[in-house]
């Protein structure tokens, strides 16, 4: 284990206790070994702390702070060499950890790198999210591909995560350390992702809390208003593959509707978070 770099894992939860166990298992399970975890709390009411507290995890407490203060207070309490931003709701298969760390380790220029997410569907509209984020994965996605493995050093230069911004910090902290000059990979083990998606309706209003702060990252990273990111009948993927459209006509109809509830939800709040400075 010494030979090995170690891992820091850091979730943050809040009222995570049905699913946290789930993740904290699977972090146990990795064919990698030297990996230490880190929960930081925002103040769950529920059984979270205790949860994680019973599977042998470091839990640290920041409430009232959004992810990206909850994942840079995680980072600063950690000792590995790489970090691995994970959400409660999520689930490893067994070599993940270990390929990301083979791959930077073989190439010192590769900052962080990206892990497929496959969805997990217990109703419709859970299938739905599942059949969007298929066409991502086909064979990657520059428009919405997120890094969540990043070498220490790529981490600290780039600043972290950008505490200002709540939502596209997913997206914003693997494209300043493209900038800076790093490489970014893409490994093919997967994360399983439990969406909890109890209608089109919730997933629609988080979007517009996210779009809220989202033109801080548009300006930052310089990305037009109207582009792929942002607007998503403008992603290729769909067109590359508008067979798969055709073959899947109840499944495209759902993703629409979706897609367009989140689409109006997220302009709504890109444009008062804009107004009001938010």
């Amino acid at each position: 284990m010494k030979d090995l770099p170690k891992v820091s894992v850091i979730v943050p939860t809040y009222n995570e206790e049905k699913v946290i166990g789930s993740l904290i298992k699977s972090i146990s399970n990795q064919s990698y070994s030297n990996i230490e975890t880190i929960i930081v709390d925002d103040g769950s009411s529920d059984n979270t702390v205790e949860v994680s507290k019973k599977l042998g995890v470091k839990v640290y407490k920041r409430s009232h702070a959004e992810r990206s203060v909850q994942r840079n207070f995680g980072v600063g309490k950690s000792k590995g060499k790489y970090f691995l931003i994970l959400d409660a709701d999520m689930e490893l298969t067994s070599d993940v950890v270990g390929d990301c760390v083979k791959l930077l380790e073989k190439d010192k220029k590769i900052g962080a790198s990206i892990i497929p997410e496959i969805s997990v569907a217990t109703n419709f509209w859970e299938e739905v999210k599942a059949f969007e984020r298929s066409f991502y994965n086909l064979e990657g996605d520059s428009v919405t591909d997120a890094a969540r493995f990043f070498r220490k050093e790529a981490f600290k230069k780039a600043g972290g995560y950008d505490e200002s911004i709540t939502g596209p910090e997913d997206w914003d902290l693997p494209d300043t350390v493209k900038k800076i000059g790093y490489k970014i990979g893409r490994i093919k083990s997967i994360i399983y992702h439990h969406e909890r998606i109890k209608s089109p309706f919730k997933i629609a209003k988080k979007k517009y809390y996210y779009a809220l702060k989202s033109h801080r990252y548009l300006k930052k990273q310089r990305i037009k208003t109207f582009s792929p990111k942002t607007v998503y009948f403008l992603r290729p993927v769909f067109y590359k593959n508008w067979k798969r459209l055709l073959a899947y006509p109840f499944m495209s109809l759902g993703m629409f509707l979706m897609l367009t509830l989140e689409l109006i939800y997220g302009g709504i709040g890109f444009f008062l978070g804009k107004i009001t400075n938010k």
